[in-house]
């Protein structure tokens, strides 16, 4: 059964008819750009509002291993077209210790990557510094590290992150800025602020720390749409494209698919995208190829967070 708060529960229960009687909308695959890895649910820190509850002792996701990623990037080798970026998300995934060698395993197919974390300690350990300073001299235009920076301010960011979480973050972000890597930041929408105020805020910050992010791209500070289960959203359907002025394109789930390995299973799965990791609905197969069918949208992140809030976790 699904994890879904009371204000929903006649809804998103029929894969393919919602609570009114209409069609579902569902997503096609129409190109595969990004191949996610979540490298295991561990986080040095449990943030307030983790859409997956990350934390130091959650580990419902087990590490994926350097040869579970190798797996599906040979598996990549026989396509025909060939996703342009490898991402990895967590928990936090300098966590694993097998990480370093995933991105190198990446970069040195070719791919793009994009690093999901906190720049917290687990980065800041002697030997994953030592394993990342060729990586970023070797591969700086391939290779960026986006930052989870809630707010710009301390005391909204500690709030969701713990006290002192800020002022570690910084230092790791000035570190990766040292050795000359690209960086990209992610924040959130859930402060009562108008975007230009944030963006305006992020602004100052970067400037005051040197830091080569535009803060009003938003490819390079994305600023994400908080995923609220408490409250109500409308179902997706088919007639939804037209009346919104979107299409399926526009969602993350026609571009993305996401490896995991749950704890106890034997082998990893491919999901419909980063956001739904712990609904078995959403488990698409063991193999790129078998995961490449339709994604019925039914959940309320897919409404509220990739149709309606327009989010990506891709690049």
């Amino acid at each position: 059964m699904k994890d879904i708060a009371s204000a929903n529960t006649d809804k998103f229960k029929d894969p393919f008819i919602t609570a009114k009687g209409e069609t579902r909308a569902s997503v096609e695959l129409h190109m595969l750009e990004t191949v996610w890895f979540n490298t295991g649910t561990l986080c040095n820190i449990e943030c307030l509002n983790c859409y997956i509850e990350s934390s130091p002792t959650n580990d419902k996701l087990v590490y994926l291993t350097t040869s579970d990623v190798v797996t599906y990037l040979d598996e990549l080798d026989s396509f025909e077209a060939k996703p342009r970026e490898i991402g990895f998300t967590g928990g936090e995934p300098f966590m694993n210790p097998d990480f370093p060698d995933m991105i190198q395993a990446s970069l040195e197919r070719g791919y793009e990557v994009l690093v999901l974390t906190n720049a917290m300690r687990p980065m800041m350990r002697k030997r994953v510094q030592a394993a990342l300073i060729p990586l970023i001299k070797d591969y700086a235009d391939r290779l960026t590290f986006r930052i989870s920076v809630d707010h710009w301010s301390q005391d909204n960011h500690d709030t969701e992150r713990g006290n002192g979480s800020f002022e570690t973050m910084l230092t790791g972000m000035r570190w990766l800025r040292d050795q000359g890597a690209r960086l990209a930041i992610a924040g959130r929408t859930v402060w009562g602020e108008s975007d230009a105020d944030a963006r305006a805020g992020y602004a100052a910050l970067f400037a005051e720390n040197a830091f080569d992010i535009d803060a009003y791209s938003p490819a390079q500070t994305v600023l994400f749409p908080e995923m609220d289960m408490t409250v109500e959203v409308p179902e997706i359907t088919t007639e939804c494209w037209g009346i919104l002025g979107k299409s399926q394109s526009d969602v993350m789930c026609s571009s993305s698919r996401m490896v995991v390995k749950r704890k106890g299973a034997k082998s990893p799965v491919v999901l419909a995208c980063t956001l739904l990791t712990q609904d078995p609905e959403f488990e698409l197969g063991k193999t790129l190829k078998d995961a490449s069918k339709p994604v019925q949208l039914n959940h309320p992140h897919c409404a509220k967070f990739c149709v309606l809030g327009g989010a990506s976790c891709s690049a």
